[in-house]
C-alpha cells in the first residue's frame, strides 16, 4: 500500500493484484485548525490553609501539589493526607574555627541581621544567640564556635 501523485491528484494504491478495477481512494481534506491556551495557572488552597479567607495582595506558604492538570496548595502538615509521604526534622550542626571574641561575633550579626537574640542555655553559661529563629550559634571553646539549625 503506497500513496501516489498522479496529474495533481493523490491516489492511494492498494496493492491489490486481483482482476477486479482498481479502486481509487482520495486523500482526505483536513480543514486547518489552532489551539488557544490560556496561559493563566490557578491553584486551589486546601485543608488548613483553605480555612483563612485571604485579602487580595496577601501570600500565603505551602507546598504546590499539582495533580493531573489541577493544582492545590497544602500546608505541610496536611501533606500526609494526600500522600505516604512523611515529614521529618533534620537538625544540622558544623563546628568552625573561631579565635575571636564571641561579643564581636554577635555584634556583627546583629548589623548584618534584624533578629539576632540571646539565648538561654545552662551548657554554653549564656554564650548562646539565635539568628532569624532559624540559626543558633553557640560558643564552644576559645577556638570554635558551632552552628545548629534545622
Amino acid at each position: 500500500m503506497f500513496m501516489a501523485d498522479i496529474a495533481g491528484v493523490r491516489v492511494l494504491y492498494t496493492g491489490d493484484y486481483s482482476r477486479e478495477e482498481d479502486c481509487h481512494l482520495y486523500a482526505a481534506e483536513i480543514p486547518q485548525f489552532s489551539l488557544y491556551f490560556n496561559s493563566e495557572k490557578m491553584a486551589k488552597t486546601i485543608r488548613r490553609l483553605a480555612e483563612k479567607t485571604l485579602e487580595v495582595g496577601e501570600s500565603v506558604s505551602g507546598f504546590l501539589v499539582k495533580k493531573a492538570f489541577t493544582c492545590q496548595i497544602m500546608a505541610l502538615d496536611d501533606l500526609h493526607v494526600f500522600s505516604q509521604l512523611s515529614t521529618e526534622n533534620i537538625s544540622q550542626r558544623i563546628t568552625i574555627a573561631y579565635n575571636g571574641a564571641f561579643g564581636v561575633l554577635k555584634h556583627r550579626l546583629k548589623q548584618i541581621f534584624e533578629s539576632v537574640e540571646s539565648l538561654p542555655d545552662e551548657e554554653s553559661e549564656g554564650r548562646a544567640f539565635g539568628v532569624h529563629e532559624r540559626l543558633t550559634v553557640k560558643y564552644e571553646s576559645e577556638k570554635h564556635i558551632s552552628l545548629h539549625w534545622r
